[in-house]
């Protein structure tokens, strides 16, 4: 159970990291949580684990805490914002790789012992950012259509639905594509199919367990007497 435990803390700790941002900085505060996520998710998924008794990766607690960040950009501050977010993350992530690349090509010097762990823990991040880059624009994007839709839909009610359906449903496209550009073809489909369906499971509940953040995010904000774009 240490890794279960150690999980569930770091998912409230991480949400609760969200909403402290947005609190204090706005929505400045919720792009560098989507920046910083989304960076540390893409080295963390190089992690496999058991969780619950299902092997998947880790970096999914991140991942998934960026689709509260968004949709609280959504909410709160309209459509452009979280589109602004996305092309922020988008632009973020690609420099890293390369940056990370190119630091890679260096000779190191005779005196240096970073060169072989660097190399070995970045070697699989090329594919591991297409295949992110790929998953969180697809599925982003798909976000904040169904989460808009459902909200004029709704007549801003019901914030747990659009919540939970926006991001289950956008999250089921995202593991769907990362896994398929990421890791099909270096492992047994076997495996690589329980990681796809435990990678699923595993955002899903954290999507769930964000809704009672996404609330007190909303009462945060109107107590500060701040109104939602429409």
């Amino acid at each position: 159970m240490y890794n279960e435990i150690l999980w569930i803390c770091f998912a409230f700790f991480d949400l609760s990291l969200v909403l402290l941002a947005h609190h204090f900085l706005g929505k400045t505060g919720l792009f560098c949580m989507i920046v910083f996520n989304l960076l540390l998710c893409n080295i963390q998924v190089l992690k496999i684990v058991e969780l619950f008794g299902i092997t998947t990766t880790l970096g999914n607690i991140l991942y998934a805490s960026i689709f509260l960040s968004t949709d609280l950009l959504a909410e709160f501050y309209g459509k452009k914002e979280a589109k602004k977010a996305i092309y922020i993350g988008f632009f973020t992530l690609f420099l890293m790789t390369v940056y990370i690349q190119i630091t890679i090509l260096f000779k190191p010097s005779a005196f240096d012992q970073s060169q072989i762990h660097l190399t070995g823990l970045f070697s699989l991040l090329p594919r591991v950012m297409v295949a992110s880059l790929c998953a969180f624009t697809l599925s982003q994007m798909l976000d904040i259509q169904i989460f808009h839709a459902l909200r004029n839909y709704t007549k801003k009610k019901h914030l747990w639905l659009r919540n939970n359906v926006s991001t289950l449903t956008s999250q089921l496209l995202d593991s769907l594509v990362f896994c398929f550009i990421a890791f099909y073809g270096l492992m047994p489909f076997n495996e690589w199919l329980e990681i796809c369906i435990s990678t699923y499971i595993i955002k899903a509940l954290v999507a769930v367990i964000d809704t009672p953040f996404m609330y007190f995010a909303h009462y945060l904000h109107t107590k500060k007497g701040n109104r939602t774009k429409e």
